[in-house]
């Protein structure tokens, strides 16, 4: 009978537990009444902590691009961090992505007249040429941080869009010396067009384009970022890209002085000077290597 009695005590007050109730519960035993009143009982819910690193270095974009309550727009609209730039790839910008904090997506662009930058004149084969340019490189790649510090190591692609003009500079006696032959801008004397290294007269001015042949080029830095505060830092980068061989199309306009042909350049003697021009700007492969020097500076969100 005892037995029967306590398991009745027991599974009210479960009962009344799970109810939440208040109310007393009375048991009436052979010569007692007792009375057990049943206590709700709380369940407190712990707040969780999650632990937040800075090293200061890279704050990680909201990562999850899979999965979650983020999508990839908002992963690509919240970016770690934006960079103006200036160097041998031109004047630009990029913007960057954390992926942890020791790497970072970046997708940017340089470009601009940057021909100074090389001299603004190069030799090729004993003819010297001025160069004009217009870059356009845009560029994707990623940006490592080895030992989660200043140092920098990156590496990507660039889809180069450059225009570089040629134009050639001739001696001071008036030609351009082409495989071993002396092409007068203007009329030759009866002595220069009786020499052995005599290629013409009259062959006008030579100018032309120069068009690298990769549509996309390698390349590879390594470089510092260190921050300054929380938000800015600079950077450095040294490196280079590979553009490849290129190839060149030289035209000849005018001539280099009056004469008897009335200031117009022989077609035959300046096509063969202009054939040999392109030969020999790309025996040159003027920048096929692109050496990447750029400084900047960094806000990061």
């Amino acid at each position: 009978m005892k037995a029967i009695q306590l398991s009745a005590i027991a599974a009210a007050v479960l009962a009344s537990s799970a109810a939440l109730a208040a109310d007393p519960i009375v048991v009436v035993d052979d010569n007692d009444a007792v009375v057990y009143e049943a206590e709700p009982v709380a369940y407190e819910v712990q707040p969780v902590a999650y632990a937040t690193t800075d090293a200061g270095v890279i704050r990680s974009t909201p990562a999850a691009v899979v999965g979650g309550t983020k999508t990839f727009f908002q992963t690509v609209t919240h970016p770690a961090a934006i960079s103006a730039e200036v160097g041998s790839l031109g004047y630009g910008a990029n913007i960057a992505w954390g992926v942890n904090d020791k790497t970072e997506l970046q997708a940017g662009w340089a470009g601009g007249d940057v021909a100074d930058l090389f001299g603004g004149d190069f030799d090729a084969k004993g003819v010297n040429y001025d160069v004009e340019t217009d870059f356009s490189n845009p560029y994707l790649g990623v940006q490592l941080r080895p030992a989660a510090n200043w140092f920098t190591m990156g590496a990507g692609i660039i889809v180069p869009d450059n225009d570089i003009d040629v134009k050639a500079n001739a001696d001071g006696q008036g030609f351009y010396s082409l495989n071993g032959k002396k092409y007068y801008t203007g009329l030759a004397s009866a002595e220069q067009a009786a020499a052995d290294d005599f290629g013409g007269s009259n062959v006008g001015n030579l100018e032309g384009t120069l068009e690298h042949r990769n549509k996309l080029a390698p390349y590879a830095t390594i470089g510092f970022r260190p921050n300054i505060t929380n938000n800015f830092g600079v950077f450095g980068e040294l490196g280079a890209a590979y553009l490849g061989k290129v190839d060149a199309t030289v035209r000849y306009t005018g001539t280099g002085a009056d004469d008897a042909t009335g200031g117009v350049a022989i077609p035959s003697n300046a096509a063969e000077a202009a054939r040999q021009a392109e030969r020999d700007l790309e025996d040159k492969n003027f920048l096929e290597w692109l050496p990447i020097v750029k400084l900047g500076a960094t806000y990061r969100f």
